[in-house]
């Protein structure tokens, strides 16, 4: 059984901490220090980073967590290939905490951009999916990211899915200007906003919630995806 806990940072960051026993996996670390009292305050012992791509929000704390745990292993994408231990491709598979964790590529806000799905379970998609949105398509590739979207989609729609930001508040504004009025859409903002106002995080999500309340992935086609894209770039 996994703890997952979130562990907040900078202004929007979510840090996700991922515990069995006394051990600790650490994804996308923006910043040491919540990180280190973390583990102190649980005594826990760090033995793994995944990094999901190179944005500074995403790797700044790895320096210094590696002066503290010099023999963890950091999994990264090539584009991060200076903090990797290991570099890990779309489609291979790690052994973590007895779950088969299958790489995912999910470019389109970066080139090579990757998410973590352990077992089919757990989904660590770093800033390529957002509760109610997605990531900006950094590189221009638009088919990249729709792929990737895609993806997704064809996970199963109990998979509990972890973002790297709370964006949820926002995004449900730009939800509610493109889709439908809907129940589910009335009752998830609710919930958000409840949420948020005890200063309490929003995610995880699930598929099932996300394919109610994304407008990205209900895009049916790419020129649908590019224009909601644009249209939220501009929001």
């Amino acid at each position: 059984m996994l703890t997952i806990t979130p562990i907040p940072a900078l202004a929007d960051n979510y840090i996700w901490a991922i515990q069995k026993a006394d051990d600790l996996i650490i994804v996308d670390p923006s910043d040491a220090i919540p990180v280190l009292d973390f583990i102190a305050k649980n005594q826990l012992n760090l033995t793994t980073i995944l990094l999901t791509h190179n944005h500074r929000d995403h790797t700044d704390g790895i320096p210094e967590l590696l002066e503290h745990y010099p023999n963890m292993t950091v999994y990264a994408p090539q584009e991060a290939a200076q903090f990797a231990t290991q570099i890990v491709q779309p489609e291979q598979h790690l052994a973590l905490f007895d779950y088969d964790v299958r790489v995912i590529e999910s470019a389109g806000h970066t080139a090579q951009h990757v998410s973590f799905l352990f077992g089919n379970e757990y989904l660590f998609c770093g800033d390529a999916l957002f509760s109610a949105g997605c990531g900006r398509v950094f590189t221009g590739n638009y088919q990249a990211q729709f792929d990737t979207l895609q993806r997704f989609k064809a996970l199963p729609e109990f998979v509990e899915i972890f973002p790297a930001h709370e964006y949820t508040l926002s995004n449900l504004k730009f939800a509610e200007v493109v889709l439908p009025p809907s129940c589910a859409l009335f009752e998830i903002q609710e919930r958000a906003e409840i949420l948020r106002s005890r200063n309490q995080p929003t995610l995880p999500t699930t598929l099932a919630r996300e394919l109610q309340i994304n407008p990205f992935l209900q895009a049916v086609d790419l020129a649908q995806f590019i224009a909601l894209r644009q249209q939220k770039d501009n929001f």
